[in-house]
């Protein structure tokens, strides 16, 4: 598919460059918004416009909604008034009130302008919800059935309304703007009678959000009930918008991105990598490179204080990058783990203890496996195929120990820092890779020391 879709990149790029406008247009007719999308990624930003004009009126609009924010400034900026106007009414509430979320205050002025006073009353209701809220995600665009209408005074009003909504598959009965039922378009086509009343078929059962609901839990609900579409309520149970599938799958995109960009120690970035800039990637990385940086000083205190025990015994020293690095895998493994179950809702802060106790045990079991085949490599490789004489039993047991004792710390601190992040109501995420490997750095110095004066007197 990535190639096909190549081939035609290069293709559109040439009837460009050979000004074959018209065949351009109709090759552009052809494709998915996303596709067309992706094509002005790769334009000279002085070509965008050129281009997207040559559109038809509505792939010109969903193709808009798919691109990404600096070329929609650039668009709006090159637009008259009439044709940002064309665009603007052709948008979906949702995508609108996006939309003006990310531009400037002089394009969002241009915009509100050229909406009509209903979009510009929808956009301003969406957007004083708070952020990453289930009403700032929403679109007051659905289709609102009466319980007494028939079957097919049902399906008249789907027919005259549905145009300009984003879904009419679900529709929901109101009564009094309150929420009481839903219905499917299948629903209704496969009911026995055209004469059948609203209220005779609806589903009553029903599950909805509230409009301050965080969006991540409105994912975990789209993920968990399989829904096209999630209705939105306030306090008094009136549905004031719903959720569509899309836009969940954007913020389940979004949050993933977020979470891979804290767990390897990066601050979270709003714009692509390509249409990151070198410097905005440095000011999302230096903070926690800086961070990790100066905190590795414990690890660099630890060792000078041991400075005696490691040159009276110098084969310590070959095995410390082994036993901070397994202790790193360790604890990111528990970490990664916790951080997953916590973002689909399985873990909550109050099953910290069940946690401790089942890292507990898995740590043990790994410790134990790691520190025989430790043992084992060793004795058998660094000893007797290298001929590494001052290695003795101790020098081993030492090791080995050392490195059974900081699985089982990796391990529990991996487990517990993410719950306690979450307890704080921060993102688990942070409590990740980098961060967990520092302290466990510290922690398996601390412990092979303390080994290595019990048993070798050092």
């Amino acid at each position: 598919m990535a190639e096909r879709f190549e081939i035609m990149e290069k293709a559109l790029l040439k009837m460009l460059e050979e000004k074959k406008y018209l065949t351009l247009r109709e090759m552009l007719s052809t494709m998915n918004p996303s596709d067309v999308a992706g094509l002005f990624a790769d334009l000279e930003d002085v070509k965008i416009p050129l281009v997207f004009r040559l559109l038809p009126k509505e792939l010109a609009a969903e193709t808009f909604v798919e691109m990404e924010p600096d070329a929609q400034e650039l668009l709006i900026r090159s637009f008259s008034d009439n044709e940002l106007k064309q665009i603007v009414d052709e948008l979906y509430v949702d995508d609108a009130a996006d939309l003006v979320e990310e531009m400037p205050a002089n394009v969002v002025k241009r915009i509100l302008k050229q909406a009509d006073p209903e979009m510009r009353k929808s956009i301003n209701q969406i957007l004083r919800y708070p952020e990453n809220s289930a009403g700032s995600l929403m679109t007051t665009e659905y289709v609102a059935l009466r319980p007494q209408m028939t079957v097919e005074e049902a399906i008249l009003r789907i027919r005259r309304q549905g145009v300009d909504k984003e879904t009419i598959y679900t529709c929901y009965v109101t009564e009094g703007r309150k929420l009481i039922g839903l219905v499917t378009v299948k629903d209704l086509l496969l009911a026995d009678d055209d004469e059948t009343q609203v209220q005779d078929i609806m589903l009553t059962n029903l599950i909805s959000v509230t409009t301050h609901t965080d969006q991540e839990e409105v994912v975990r609900m789209f993920d968990k009930y399989n829904f096209l579409a999630l209705p939105v309520v306030d306090g008094e149970n009136r549905l004031v918008g719903i959720v569509t599938f899309d836009d969940a799958m954007d913020v389940m995109v979004d949050e993933v991105t977020e979470d891979m960009e804290l767990m390897g120690g990066m601050l979270p970035s709003e714009k692509t990598y390509m249409r990151s800039s070198v410097f905005e990637l440095f000011k999302n990385r230096i903070p926690w490179l800086m961070l990790l940086m100066v905190s590795a000083t414990f690890t660099g205190l630890i060792i000078t204080a041991f400075e005696g025990a490691l040159a009276a015994q110098v084969a310590l020293t070959a095995f410390i990058p082994m036993l901070m690095g397994t202790g790193g895998n360790s604890g990111s493994q528990s970490s990664v783990t916790v951080i997953r179950a916590l973002s689909l809702g399985e873990l909550e802060f109050s099953d910290i203890g069940r946690v401790i106790w089942k890292e507990l045990r898995t740590a043990i079991l790994c410790g134990i496996a790691l520190a025989v085949v430790c043992f084992a490599k060793i004795w058998l490789i660094d000893r007797m195929l290298m001929g590494n004489e001052e290695i003795t039993l101790l020098i081993n047991a030492v090791v080995c120990l050392t490195l059974a004792v900081t699985v089982v710390c990796a391990k529990f601190v991996g487990c517990i820092l993410p719950m306690v992040a979450k307890a704080l109501h921060l993102d688990p995420a942070v409590m990740a890779s980098p961060f967990i490997s520092t302290i466990v750095d510290a922690l398996s110095l601390l412990v092979y020391f303390l080994f290595a004066n019990m048993l070798l007197g050092v």
